[in-house]
């Protein structure tokens, strides 16, 4: 599981985004169980999704499929999985607030803590 912090002023309507985001970049409506919001998209077998520590941050579980380079060719899995990273990316700017570098600095200073 991995936990991402929300930026200032995302807080408010966090849950919403959380829930709307889903649909607006994977184009996928995600199934709702017990306040866990999870699809399947490109490369990921299973992306879920729900509130963190105190709803302030938001927590993802994914898996990846790992026979996807067995099931097409080296070149069509590549841009599966490009896609679906692009995708996963916006999601979590648009609900965080944070860009990729902005995520990982963030990631980074937790770590050493």
């Amino acid at each position: 599981m991995q936990e991402y912090p929300i930026k200032r002023g995302f807080t408010k309507g966090f849950e919403e985004r959380m829930v709307d985001g889903l649909e607006k970049h994977f184009g996928v409506k995600p199934s709702e169980s017990n306040g866990h919001y999870s699809l399947s998209y490109g490369s990921f077998i299973n992306l879920e999704v729900f509130l963190g520590e105190k709803g302030k941050k938001l927590a993802v579980e994914s898996s990846s499929d790992i026979t996807l380079f067995d099931k097409h060719t080296e070149e069509e899995a590549n841009k599966i999985v490009r896609d679906t990273t692009k995708c996963y990316n916006n999601y979590l700017e648009y609900v965080t607030g944070y860009n990729s570098k902005e995520r990982s600095k963030k990631l980074k200073a937790a770590a050493k803590k």
